[in-house]
């Protein structure tokens, strides 16, 4: 049995190194997975973990691996 782990807002600031006022925010807004038990925020690791791996998967698809190089080309060229 996979058993979830949930962190608190404290928690999981402290796993993205960010302030938990901005996890607070970014949960209200819908930006990152969350839900609340009465007035206290709690997040599923794995949710989290989730997004992250397909926010670095969207990343990388819209890189191209030539991105930059044709202005940078074209600045050295125009000189």
């Amino acid at each position: 049995m996979n058993m979830e782990k949930i962190l608190t807002a404290k928690e999981l600031s402290q796993f993205l190194k960010l302030s938990e006022s901005t996890i607070y925010k970014l949960a209200s807004n819908g930006e990152i997975p969350g839900f609340k038990i009465g007035d206290s925020w709690r997040f599923d690791l794995e949710e989290i973990q989730k997004m992250i791996r397909e926010s670095k998967k969207r990343r990388l698809r819209l890189r191209s691996p030539l991105e930059g190089r044709e202005e940078r080309a074209e600045k050295r060229f125009s000189d």
